[in-house]
């Protein structure tokens, strides 16, 4: 008699009877893993205030596109984007990790302004991509609309968007490969003008020129076409789908123009916008197989440009370290994924990131992050399906742009922020000026409680502070103010 009776002779041979057969089907179980896997879509609209969702309370414009999928799926009103401004938001989704870390602290721009401000020309193709972890774990990715993480302006040699783990791309004039360049309809009759900020000079990629209001239109067709491909290849997609609305200049179609005054036109690019994203979403809903296996996430890169959208009940705009800059309106549709018995509420209390977004959707994937890998994010799985109010449990870090930067016209702003459970700081590189808020009496960021409240003062001024050392510096003469220098001018 053996003594383990799981060796016994009987078993065994069982065993070994079925090893050939468990042989054959691993394929097919391995294939039948992978159909489960979710596809995502990420949807990144650019410029957008926390408030201009009608279902975020703007009364001026209606979403009813955007507002139907938060209807049918969770809405969070403590979403934080890592930074106030467009390229250093875009890098921290895109890889999980403060943007800083990777030299991408401001929008790029040319050769020369990166490099006097201390930034990298793109984002190292080093970094830890989710679209490339992803890719590799049998993901078909594909980038539809605005990149900028490098190749815009006179910086052409930058990578390729396919060189970041990216079976296909369609892009604007803030990145390389192929992509479309708008035209702008000029309003009095005249020929429309080409807006391409150099991009048409570069190569790198075939490029097409299309009237500005139709932009959107194309970049959701080729997600479309891409998605329904993946499925047809019984693979999982991951897609950014990130139009460049609704970012500056405004060019609505004439319908959508009314007065012509800024805010009109804001909204009317707003509108249009939601209309061509339906497009898309329509077209995962109606077909019960996107429906029940499809993750879509939306949000905004930063706050609204002065003038145009609203941040809603809160302080700032783009640019600036106040809620109104850094807060951005979440979605999170999925029905075969969100908790049921959640489907149309709101989430107002738990406080999540974008650098969340990479471990929280790779877990939902049922994907490892490659070894070595650290992220900054926290995986947020169960709150973003609907199954708990938790939040990150960590303290969130910024760092605005530098002083030339500043798309606000407000001078003497703060440089670094931290949010901590319901408290907010902000204050001076060398933790001078701080000022502190209770966002939860407080949203509105109007009572600096820094005086009234000295240890959580000093607790997260310390903290900030050592943050923001650990973190490459950008301008040497921007962000190596010594200590007692007190609040400089804006430039």
């Amino acid at each position: 008699m053996f003594p383990f009776p799981m060796f016994s002779p009987s078993r065994l041979a069982r065993g070994l009877f079925l090893l050939p057969a468990f042989l054959l089907l691993a394929p097919f179980a391995l294939l039948l893993a992978a159909e489960r896997r979710p596809n995502i879509v990420m949807l990144l609209i650019d410029d957008m205030g926390w408030g201009d969702f009608s279902c975020f309370g703007n009364k001026d414009a209606q979403t009813p596109n955007l507002d139907r999928l938060a209807a049918e799926g969770l809405r969070f009103e403590h979403f934080y984007v890592a930074s106030p401004i467009c390229s250093p938001s875009r890098a921290a989704l895109s890889t999980g990790q403060y943007p800083q870390r990777w030299r991408i602290t401001s929008y790029l721009n040319n050769r020369a302004d990166n490099e006097a401000r201390g930034m990298a020309q793109w984002l190292d193709p080093r970094a830890p991509m989710l679209a490339r972890i992803l890719h590799d774990a049998g993901y078909a990715t594909g980038h539809f609309g605005k990149w900028h993480m490098g190749g815009q302006r006179d910086v052409g040699e930058a990578p390729l968007i396919t060189e970041y783990g990216f079976d296909a791309s369609l892009t604007n004039f803030e990145g390389l490969g192929p992509r479309i360049l708008p035209l702008l309809d000029a309003r009095d009759g005249s020929p429309p003008r080409k807006h391409a900020l150099g991009s048409d000079t570069l190569g790198r990629g075939e490029i097409t020129w299309q009237d500005r209001a139709e932009v959107t239109a194309s970049y959701t067709a080729a997600a479309l076409a891409f998605a329904k491909k993946s499925a047809a290849q019984k693979k999982p997609f991951y897609i950014n789908l990130w139009p460049d609305d609704v970012h500056s200049p405004y060019f609505p179609p004439a319908a959508r123009r009314g007065d012509a005054a800024k805010r009109t036109l804001y909204h009317g690019v707003l509108a249009t916008m939601d209309a061509q994203l339906g497009v898309f979403l329509d077209a995962i809903r109606a077909d019960p197989a996107l429906r029940d296996n499809t993750l879509i996430v939306v949000c905004s890169d930063n706050g609204p440009e002065p003038g145009a959208g609203s941040a809603g009940p809160f302080r700032g705009g783009k640019a600036m370290l106040y809620e109104g800059g850094i807060r951005s309106p979440l979605i999170v549709w999925g029905p075969g994924f969100t908790s049921r018995e959640k489907t149309g509420t709101v989430n107002r209390t738990s406080v999540a990131a974008a650098i969340d977004l990479a471990p929280t959707l790779l877990d939902i994937a049922g994907v490892r992050a490659p070894a070595g890998v650290a992220f900054d994010g926290v995986s947020m799985r169960d709150t973003l399906l609907g199954r708990s109010e938790a939040s990150r449990g960590r303290p969130l870090f910024f760092r605005r742009p530098p002083d030339r930067d500043n798309f606000s016209g407000v001078a003497n702003l703060p440089d670094l922020a931290v949010r901590d459970g319901r408290w907010k700081l902000l204050c001076e590189y060398d933790g001078s000026l701080a000022e502190l808020y209770d966002l939860t009496a407080d949203p509105g960021e109007k009572n600096n409680l820094a005086a009234t409240q000295p240890a959580e003062t000093t607790r997260l001024t310390a903290a900030v502070l050592a943050w923001h050392r650990a973190m490459p510096p950008d301008n040497g003469a921007t962000y190596r103010a010594p200590p007692g220098a007190g609040k400089k001018k804006s430039e």
